[in-house]
This record gives C-alpha cells, sequence and structure tokens, in this order.
C-alpha cells in the first residue's frame, strides 16, 4: 500500500506521474488495472490479483470518448465515482487515477495507432475506429504509469489479443496478464451494461454462456467448427428476444481462420438487447484432451 496505507485519489498526469516515477519506487513493483469505472467483481478480480502480486495498485477510471463511435452510448455510459473509489479502496487500490477527459486530451491528436486485421473481426466489424480508441488510451496510461504488468478481464477477448499484439509488436514494458471471466450464477459474464437489461432481457442472458458451453462441447465431441456457429446461433434465437450481431470462431489470438497452427480457438457471440449489447467467449484449447474454458 501507499505511504498512508489508504487509497489516494490522483486526478492529474503530473501527479502520478511523480507517485509512480520508477526512480521514486524503490524497488516496489507496480500492478495496473485500467477500466471506466461503474466496477463490478470482474474489475475487483483484476485488482485481487495485481494486489497479490505487486507492491502497488494503480487503477485508472476514464470513460475514453475515443473508443465510443457515432451514436454509441459514450454519454450514458453508467458513472458513480464515490461508489467506485469505495470498491476500489476496499479492495485494495493503492492510487486510483480518474482524470477528466481535457487532462488525457489536452491536444487534438492528428496521429492515430491502427491495430490492424485483429480489429476487423468479432466486435471490430461493427465498430470502427473502436480499437484505434482503446490502443491510444492505453498507450497513454502505459507512458503516464509505466506499470510492471497489467491485468485484463478475458471476456474482452478480442480486445485483449489486440492488446497483447500491441505490446509483443512495440516492445512496451508492461507484461499483459489474463484474468478469467467472471461471472453471475447462472453463467452471465458480469458487466457495467448488465444494469441496462430488462427483467425479462436479464432473465434471458445466461442463454449467452448457456449456448457457448454447448458449442464448446460439440466441438469437443468432433463437430466441424462452422457447424458449432450454427449450433450456438440456433440456441441463442430460441432462447433469447435479442438480435444477434455475431457468433464466430476463430483462431485466438490472431483471430483469423488459420486454425491448422492455432494452439487455441475462440467462439465468441454479440447479442443486441433493447437498450445495450452483452459479448462473451470461451476460448479453447486445440488439443482436444485440455478442455479448458
Amino acid at each position: 500500500m501507499n505511504a498512508a496505507g489508504t487509497m489516494r485519489i490522483v486526478r492529474t498526469v503530473n501527479e502520478l506521474q511523480a507517485i509512480v516515477n520508477p526512480k521514486q519506487r524503490n524497488g516496489r513493483t507496480v500492478g495496473f488495472v485500467p477500466t471506466m469505472g461503474f466496477l463490478h467483481e470482474g474489475h475487483l478480480t483484476l485488482v485481487e490479483h495485481a494486489r497479490r502480486d505487486h507492491d502497488i495498485v494503480v487503477m485508472s477510471i476514464f470513460v475514453n470518448p475515443a473508443q465510443f463511435g457515432p451514436g454509441e452510448d459514450y454519454e450514458a455510459y453508467p458513472r458513480n465515482e464515490q461508489r467506485d473509489a469505495d470498491l476500489a479502496s476496499a479492495a485494495g487500490v493503492d492510487y486510483l487515477f480518474i482524470p477528466s477527459v481535457e487532462e488525457m486530451y489536452p491536444n487534438k491528436s492528428t496521429i492515430r495507432i491502427l491495430p490492424g486485421e485483429q480489429a476487423t473481426r468479432l466486435c471490430g466489424a461493427s465498430r470502427p475506429g473502436h480499437f484505434d480508441g482503446v490502443l491510444k488510451v492505453l498507450l497513454k496510461l502505459f507512458n503516464i504509469i509505466d506499470p510492471d504488468e497489467s491485468y485484463f478481464g478475458m471476456k474482452d477477448a478480442q480486445q485483449l489479443a489486440i492488446i497483447e499484439t500491441f505490446v509483443r509488436d512495440f516492445n512496451l514494458r508492461t507484461v499483459i496478464s489474463r484474468v478469467p471471466t467472471v461471472r453471475e450464477t447462472d453463467g452471465l459474464a458480469k458487466s457495467s451494461r448488465n444494469v441496462r437489461l430488462t427483467e425479462q432481457e436479464r432473465s434471458e442472458a445466461s442463454a449467452i454462456y448457456k449456448a457457448l458451453s454447448l458449442g464448446k462441447k460439440s466441438y469437443y465431441d468432433g463437430v466441424p467448427l462452422q457447424e458449432v456457429e450454427k449450433i450456438i446461433r440456433t440456441a441463442i434465437e430460441k432462447d433469447t428476444s435479442g438480435t444477434i450481431d455475431y457468433v464466430t470462431a476463430l483462431a485466438y489470438p490472431s483471430l483469423d481462420e488459420n486454425f491448422s497452427e492455432a494452439e487455441e480457438v475462440i467462439i465468441a457471440a454479440a447479442v443486441k438487447f433493447t437498450s445495450t449489447r452483452l459479448i462473451d467467449n470461451i476460448i479453447m484449447s486445440t488439443i482436444k484432451d485440455e478442455k479448458n474454458d
């Protein structure tokens, strides 16, 4: 923990950089958990991993406008700073970075980061520019904090794959740590957007993970991946009133269809309900006796 033994909220880049400057760390390591706030158990599990592994834990809360496209839910994205601060403090965060948009983006930027082919699949196919914005803010945060290790949930598997590739290809110092998806008791992946489901939609939403689990079983039973996609799609259409955005099987983390050399395969789905869109996935080993989730 920090010197005071309690969490400190930081709002400016200069202040945070002064705190986590490597010269000030005295050999202590930093674990970093980037979030957009409205914290839930999934975020707190990331903190738990960072707290276990590192001397200093930094969490950021920043609803990043650069990753929201036209007509998306930037203004409607749930926010509750006091609640988040209480949860972060209780979880063991040392420094909670909550910058304003003006603090993070003080100047109009003409330089873009383009994530490449990985961003054209899954969520990226219907959200052009989204992952450009994700990498933009993460590069800034990685440079500001210089974390030894950064923690990401596997629910956002496409984002995780792109970030891993980005860090590898640009020789960034931080290590990316995968943390398994945290789920409700009925299997629904925990998400800040779940609060926007109607009562009926919430009861239906668990069908997404059940359909993916059926797809996983089918894959390990020898069903071809194209047929696995159809099985998942049929189950979601049968058990929910949502509209399927995609159901896809891809090699992971390359996110292409070159399955012959892949050690892992992802089956992923996105379903649109009235006021929100839910995503979920299962990553499977291509070695059939390693039936991982």
